[in-house]
């Protein structure tokens, strides 16, 4: 047992950090995902050995430590608690008891759920020594790695920005090399640090030179790139503090009650995932393969072949706009995408209609919808539910989404392994069975992941886009379009992403959704209905 002194240290210290945390990533969308393995302190006997996926690494690395007057080394141990903001899932949850995945053929009987109380925090690493000289009773604020010294392309030379109505300009191919000021990718995500230079930029509230000027294809990438790593160096910068505690429960291995003693003292650090801006980051990188269409539309010849249908499967009485949305759904081939404005609660109904109509039509067609929310995406598949049968249908959730937030009826569309004690995703020949998947934005990289190509889905339909940021809405379709998907992307005059809080990045166009973006471009900006449906409130 913990002394009264180091009990107080770290239930304190843990606790009030956390609490703090869960108020600025109350988010349930972006969530760290494939961090299965560090759940789990009990290796899966029967699993067959394999290479590990090709994924990023799953957590930060731990920044140094402040120096101080000395201490005791052997009254001192130092504890990095790898930590996820509450909006990205948090490192772990309670062991559940023994089951089998969900969602690929006969689901079993759903998990039990276990009380509230056990909820634990994923298991630390064996504690090294801390160093003489550390201050005592005192957290280290995080500082900042050291990172590579790079610049961003397309900072010195203004672009060639294409003029409204004009033929599309060639798209820039990629370099041989690695991208300037973003981390050589190997294998997976890479860790995407701050350039040094743009670093400093950030420090001084400077604006880099490429905010500056226009979006283009030829500042695209290094664009968004920025603004991403505006928004990462505030996050690091904002563990300086603590505003208010709360109890948390924590779970030690073995490995750290094998060297505990009651006379020691610890101090407990929480590390930021960046495991989402990570995707952010690649998404963004790998939309320089994506085509023209897709980030800079232009007119193209639309027709409507397809007879309109009269037999709708919804009971609910469509308006003339929205019939008209349906049909144009039901006629699109390819990009650029259909854009649809109008407040969420219509939207959905719409989409639902159209997934129906498609899915009774094209035999062959596969389906993959996309939000910024769970709740979204839960709303939708259980909707579709009622006409599809469960078998065709799968919920990807985020690895470490809290067992107890799912709905029992999307749990059983869902993959979780208990021995994991996460949601993971099916092998890649049962989830290419699947006829419709629903995903948040970010957790549709886990598809990407487990080998979907890009052209597997014959339709996407990004809904509520509105409300999040462009290079999130990148993970979905740099990954999985190609040149015949079909694009449907819905959202709301008005919303905007709720979740950007550098004051750089927010200032200079990452608080701009991809869907408002298009919108307000042509061929969208004039309205034209073979490109965008507008629905009444």
């Amino acid at each position: 047992m913990f002394s009264t002194l180091g009990s107080l240290c770290v239930a304190a210290a843990a606790a009030t950090a956390f609490h703090y945390l869960n108020s600025l990533w109350a988010v349930p969308s972006n969530q760290p995902e494939d961090l299965c393995k560090s759940r789990s302190n009990k290796p899966d006997p029967g699993a067959p050995k394999k290479n590990p996926p090709n994924v990023e690494e799953s957590l930060p690395e731990k920044s140094p430590r402040q120096s101080g007057p000395p201490q005791p080394s052997s009254l001192r141990n130092s504890i990095d608690i790898k930590f996820a903001p509450s909006g990205s899932d948090p490192p772990s949850t309670p062991k559940r008891p023994p089951g089998s995945q969900k969602g690929v053929s006969d689901p079993p009987s759903l998990p039990k759920r276990p009380p509230e109380s056990q909820k634990r925090v994923s298991d630390p690493p064996i504690p090294p020594k801390r160093p003489p000289g550390s201050q005592k009773g005192v957290s280290d604020p995080p500082s900042q790695p050291k990172r590579p010294p790079g610049s961003l392309k397309g900072v010195s030379n203004p672009p060639n920005v294409a003029p409204s109505g004009s033929d599309p300009p060639s798209r820039p191919k990629r370099p041989p090399g690695p991208l300037k000021g973003i981390s050589n990718q190997k294998s997976g995500l890479s860790v995407y640090a701050i350039p040094e230079h743009l670093k400093d930029l950030i420090e001084r509230d400077r604006v880099p030179d490429v905010l500056r000027k226009p979006l283009s294809p030829s500042t695209y990438v290094d664009f968004f790139a920025a603004l991403l790593y505006a928004e990462d160096y505030y996050l690091k910068g904002i563990l300086t503090r603590v505003v208010k505690s709360k109890y948390v429960y924590t779970e030690f291995g073995n490995d750290f009650h094998s060297q505990h003693s009651a006379t020691r003292k610890y101090d407990v650090s929480f590390s930021f995932n960046r495991v989402c801006l990570k995707r952010s980051h690649h998404a963004v990188a790998a939309a320089m393969d994506l085509s023209f269409q897709i980030l800079f539309p232009q007119p193209v010849r639309r027709t409507n072949y397809l007879k309109p249908t009269s037999v709708f499967l919804s009971s609910h009485n469509f308006h003339q706009e929205e019939i008209s949305a349906i049909h144009q759904i039901l006629n699109l081939e390819s990009p650029p995408p259909y854009l649809i404005e109008g407040s969420l609660s219509r939207t959905r109904l719409v989409i639902r209609e159209a997934i129906l109509q498609i899915y009774r039509t094209f035999p062959e067609s596969r389906i993959l919808v996309t939000s910024s929310k769970n709740s979204t995406c839960d709303h939708l598949l259980r909707s579709l539910k009622e006409e599809i049968p469960e078998q065709e249908l799968f919920r990807a959730n985020a690895a470490f989404r809290e067992l107890e937030d799912v709905p029992d009826d999307i749990l059983a569309s869902s993959a979780y392994e208990t021995n994991k004690e996460c949601f993971t995703c099916p092998s890649l020949k049962d989830l290419k069975k699947f006829k419709v998947i629903t995903s948040t934005f970010v957790s549709s990289f886990r598809l990407h992941n487990t080998g979907i190509n890009a052209g597997h889905f014959t339709h996407i339909f990004p809904v509520d886009a509105s409300n999040a940021t462009e290079p999130e809405v990148m993970v979905t379709l740099a990954n999985l379009v190609d040149e015949k998907t079909a694009i449907v992307v819905t959202g709301c005059l008005g919303d905007s992403p709720e979740r950007v809080r550098s004051d750089i990045a927010r200032r200079n166009g990452l608080k701009i959704s991809y869907f408002l973006r298009l919108l307000n471009s042509e061929p969208y900006s004039s309205r034209n209905p073979m490109f965008v449906g507008h629905l009444r409130m």
